[in-house]
């Protein structure tokens, strides 16, 4: 496939390293030369200096045969000119837009087959905010991934001293707890563990299961973890992210306060949101937190531009008392140090926005893939056809790529969480977690053979 990837920044970048690695054909186009430069001293891909939304760069990256084009610059006018020019060409290359204005959203006409014909919208801050909401939702996990439109629930959680599981293999576990939990990944110091029913558990090992949405809570609670929703919420940082999150929070009636640095942009979430409270000043301060009574908070949620003064933030609050605290956090090299340093769970909108792309380009029915934690991993869900390599067999006679584990399965209305007998059928719904470089083995037997056709 080629595809043109428009925004070498750090989701055009990631991207482009996913896909080139896949054997992808790889265009990126930027107007910072440096940003370039280092895409080619890391990747194997061609660069074009120029603007995403000029008809000649266009031309120049041969946008006529290409089969995608990923518009992810930090401007949103750029990004929708670029799908525009994009739907002029006969061929029709697939059309996907980064697009932050929190008044548009993916449903909005604009985008439809009669105006702009965008095939998929992407507003990063708005997923993070639906992270937001789920880490709320179940306040004892780290991270939480929906499935089968909410059906299944792929969550995280780091193992405290105190758990009932440290000392105790899957097999026990499984035995104690009963069929309704998949343990689909262990990481330990940092490096993944293939799990089996003899993998023990230890403190701090950061679990992912598979679970029923309706199970999450007395799963969490079964490991220790509390699961009461919060009342009082305070947010760092009154941009997008943190507009669409109190608008959020709103509709659930949880009071909301936000700490906004700008006069200006405190005067816009005054004129926009109904109830929440706007706290003009900077929320790394200590005296500020203190006099707005932090210590009476059940979250603070630090959403600004700024990682370090996120992370800063969150521990200055987590330290004044507030109960738990989440931290944006986009950079993947800051990801393994969220549990020691004492913040309780990450939103990342990079790994949303590169999932929700790939599914476009993987093969075989598949609907979604979302990177875990290191990125070394996926979360896949995909539709089983019916003539491929894993329909009506039991789930033990799969020959899946090494690292591969089935977590759950979606069959009409029914959750089935599988165990080595349970048999795949045509048109589940099948979430499985595998490690990144064996995609392309996936897919392969995923696809509906040849002879299908014949």
């Amino acid at each position: 496939m080629r595809v043109i990837v428009i925004g070498a920044g750090e989701v055009g970048f990631n991207i482009a390293d996913i896909l080139s690695k896949e054997g992808h054909d790889l265009i990126i186009i930027d107007k910072d030369e440096e940003r370039l430069k280092s895409v080619s001293e890391n990747l194997d891909v061609q660069t074009i200096v120029g603007t995403g939304s000029s008809p000649q760069v266009l031309k120049k990256a041969k946008l006529d045969q290409s089969d995608m084009v990923v518009a992810v610059t930090d401007s949103d006018e750029t990004n929708i000119v670029a799908c525009l020019l994009a739907s002029t060409q006969s061929k029709g290359p697939l059309k996907i837009a980064r697009i932050r204005n929190p008044d548009l959203n993916k449903d909005s006409i604009l985008f439809d087959k009669e105006h702009l014909d965008i095939d998929l919208c992407i507003n990063p801050e708005r997923e993070a905010v639906v992270n937001a909401i789920n880490l709320m939702e179940y306040s004892g996990a780290s991270e939480v991934i929906d499935f089968a439109e909410g059906n299944i629930k792929l969550v995280a959680f780091y193992v405290d001293a105190g758990c009932i599981a440290v000392g105790k293999n899957l097999q026990k576990i499984k035995e104690m707890f009963g069929k309704d939990i998949l343990i689909a990944s262990i990481t330990r110091k940092n490096e993944p563990l293939i799990p089996s029913g003899k993998s023990v558990i230890k403190k701090n090992d950061h679990l992912f299961f598979f679970a029923k949405s309706k199970d999450v809570r007395r799963i969490l609670k079964f490991f220790g973890k509390e699961t009461e929703p919060p009342q009082r919420v305070f947010i760092l940082g009154g941009g997008n992210t943190g507009f669409m999150l109190a608008q959020a929070l709103e509709k659930r009636g949880i009071l909301t306060k936000i700490i906004e640095k700008q006069q200006s942009q405190c005067e816009f979430l005054a004129s926009r949101l109904n109830k929440s409270v706007i706290l003009h000043g900077d929320g790394t301060i200590q005296e500020l937190l203190k006099e707005e009574n932090i210590k009476d908070a059940d979250y603070f949620i630090a959403v600004t531009n700024d990682e370090e003064a996120n992370i800063l933030g969150s521990l200055l609050a987590k330290q004044l008392g507030a109960k738990k605290v989440i931290s944006l956090v986009n950079k993947i090299d800051y990801a393994h140090l969220i549990p020691s340093i004492g913040i309780d769970g990450i939103m990342n909108p990079r790994h949303a926005t590169i999932g929700k792309i790939l599914h476009f380009i993987r093969k075989g029915k598949i609907i979604s893939a979302t990177p875990l934690r290191d990125e070394k991993a996926e979360a896949v869900e995909f539709i089983a056809l019916e003539t491929s390599d894993i329909t009506n067999k039991p789930i033990k006679d799969i020959n899946f790529p090494k690292g591969t584990i089935i977590g759950a399965i979606l069959r009409d209305d029914e959750v089935i969480i599988p165990w080595g007998e349970t048999v795949i059928l045509p048109g589940d719904h099948v979430i499985l977690v595998t490690l990144r470089s064996t995609i392309p083995q996936l897919e392969k037997i995923l696809t509906v053979k040849m002879d299908y056709f014949a």
